[in-house]
């Protein structure tokens, strides 16, 4: 009997997410999605994310509606799945347990089968409500370790740090280390484990031997996720399949690779040649790539990559011979544990496929690919492009006094935005941190959770102005104001509970998107109600214009009508009054 590997294709929300900036329109999407219905993945990843902030803020369209429309037409042939952030859920801040129980109730009522929920410090213990109520309403709590790996200081810092006789941390993130958070996260009721590589950073033999020790360790499915960005990806997710991990995450070809996640046929090859079943309908997942491809057309405003994979069908075409020794090479070297070998095959075959090629300045810097592009255009921004790599080598100490957060949203923007103000404060002759974020400020002060590595107590207060650890209280959140616009016949801004949690986690953004939503209600009940006068006074033009002149006369005399164009053509009769 062979060996199922389940498959849960990421393409609706990671995959267009990190090639196009999630820009893929509600008309785009909807007739790609009788086919997905067909295709026979485990899962898809539809929503959660930067889905509803993206999608209220750039096409002016409601998350809710995005989602339950997908929830009817795939009609549960796939679960459907979402990500959260834990205490931040889908925005950027922590929030109170309320509003978590009420984006997870409503999420999963509107069809999420299920929640993959991470936390930016691999504190489990923001993840804790987000479980509970996931289990609560029904649906999959999918827990996630983010794997992250130890800051590799610069020679400047290195020195500094002798200098002043404090040793720089190291082996923080081992192998045990995300063993432990996976086992942590199985006690509190998770009921699958989700390594997450969000940088793609994981080199594969580690890759294998984390998934192997969680396989061993844990009883729940364990499931792989990690992108391209610095050319480990497709060789990561393979150790990962031989090391026996449960569910892979991947996307379709043409939104695949890159900063993506490893394309599904390439996967599929390899499942093929191990003799793995994926119940996937390889000649559905053909058309629906043929139609990505023109969407991506579309989308080539916002496309990160130079150009498209190579035109491709899994099903009608073959893949040259020479090429499926390439997929043998890499399965070998895996086998054996040859990481070189292994890498050398895998970037051949994605050269072939015309997939983008390792960006070696991210697997430098060890940062995900969207935090280097967003810190570079903050500097070209400011014209500081040449402080880069000042801001590069910045990023370690960042981390470090802010108690080696992994890299993960919302922590890599916080880390990068506050690692740009470091180079500018330096190169202006100001202390490093003079210029902070109140984000980084709130990540220091401990408003975010509890940190990977202790924080300095002088540093904390120097910057927040408190020496201990000072968690996030919900005391203090206030809920954004659900207005009332008379102007437009007294309706709120938001006008139910989903409506009302988008405020919540969005507030700028929502209220903008709902503003314009109540806008155009009014503007088209005001169009029906004329539509329904106009439609009354043609039928009784109609009516008056079938009466004989007698009839006419008396019916204006009793005062039955009273519409304006009698006036005009009838100037001898009375108008009635009724």
């Amino acid at each position: 009997m062979r060996r199922t590997l389940k498959i849960r294709d990421i393409t609706l929300r990671d995959g267009q997410q990190s090639l196009f900036a999630t820009r893929m329109t509600q008309a785009q999407i909807e007739p790609l999605l009788p086919l997905f219905r067909e295709a026979g993945f485990y899962a898809l990843e539809v929503w959660g994310g930067a889905v509803p902030d993206s999608i209220m803020r750039y096409l002016n369209e409601d998350p809710w509606h995005r989602l339950e429309s997908i929830r009817d037409a795939i009609d549960a042939q796939s679960k459907l799945t979402a990500l959260s952030r834990g205490r931040n859920l889908f925005g950027y801040n922590p929030y109170p347990e309320d509003v978590i129980e009420g984006f997870c109730k409503n999420a999963i009522q509107s069809g999420i089968g299920i929640m993959r929920v991470f936390d930016a410090l691999n504190d489990t213990t923001n993840i804790a409500p987000t479980i509970k109520y996931i289990k609560q309403f029904g649906a999959t709590a999918d827990c996630t370790v983010c794997y992250t790996v130890d800051p590799h200081f610069s020679a400047r810092t290195k020195v500094k740090a002798f200098l002043h006789g404090k040793p720089l941390p190291s082996k923080i993130f081992t192998d045990q280390y995300f063993l432990e958070k996976a086992i942590q996260l199985e006690l509190m009721g998770a009921d699958m484990i989700t390594i997450k590589d969000m940088a793609g950073l994981i080199p594969p033999v580690r890759a294998g031997r984390i998934v192997s020790m969680m396989k061993e360790k844990i009883n729940v499915p364990i499931d792989f996720h990690t992108h391209c960005t610095p050319g480990y990806g497709l060789a990561s997710t393979l150790m990962a399949i031989l090391a026996g991990v449960d569910i892979v995450d991947t996307a379709i070809l043409n939104f695949g690779g890159g900063p993506g996640a490893p394309p599904f046929e390439l996967i599929w090859i390899f499942c093929e040649k191990l003799g793995i079943e994926t119940g996937v309908n390889i000649e559905v997942v053909s058309t629906i790539n043929e139609k990505l491809a023109v969407i991506r057309k579309d989308l080539a405003g916002f496309d990160t990559a130079e150009s498209f994979p190579r035109a491709f069908s899994l099903y009608e075409e073959s893949v040259p011979a020479e090429i499926m020794i390439l997929f043998d090479k890499a399965i070998e070297a895996a086998q054996t544990k040859k990481q070189e070998a292994l890498l050398e095959a895998c970037h051949a075959i994605e050269d072939w496929f015309g997939l983008p090629k390792p960006d070696f300045a991210v697997k430098e810097a060890e940062i995900p690919g969207g935090m280097y592009t967003n810190m570079l255009a903050q500097l070209k921004q400011l014209k500081l492009e040449h402080l880069l790599q000042r801001t590069l080598e910045l990023i370690p100490e960042v981390r470090l006094v802010s108690g080696l957060p992994p890299l993960v949203t919302p922590t890599s923007q916080i880390i990068g935005a506050q690692a740009v103000n470091c180079a500018i404060d330096e190169e202006k002759g100001l202390p490093l941190f003079t210029t902070k974020s109140l984000q980084f400020v709130n990540l220091v002060k401990g408003s975010y959770g509890k940190t990977p590595y202790p924080i300095d107590p002088e540093f904390r207060f120097k910057l927040c102005g408190v020496r201990e650890e000072t968690p996030y209280d919900s005391r203090f959140y206030q809920k954004p104001t659900n207005l009332v616009f008379e102007e437009f016949g007294g309706v709120k801004l938001a006008s139910n509970e989903k409506e009302e949690l988008l405020l919540d986690l969005f507030p700028n953004v929502a209220a903008e998107f709902l503003k314009g939503k109540v806008e155009s209600a009014y503007i088209q009940q005001i169009h029906a109600i004329e539509a329904e006068k106009e439609k009354k006074f043609l039928e009784e033009k109609q009516a008056y214009d079938r009466l004989s002149e007698e009839e006419k006369q008396q019916r204006l005399i009793d005062g039955l009508y009273h519409y304006s164009w009698i006036t005009s053509q009838e100037d001898d009769f009375t108008i009635g009054t009724s």
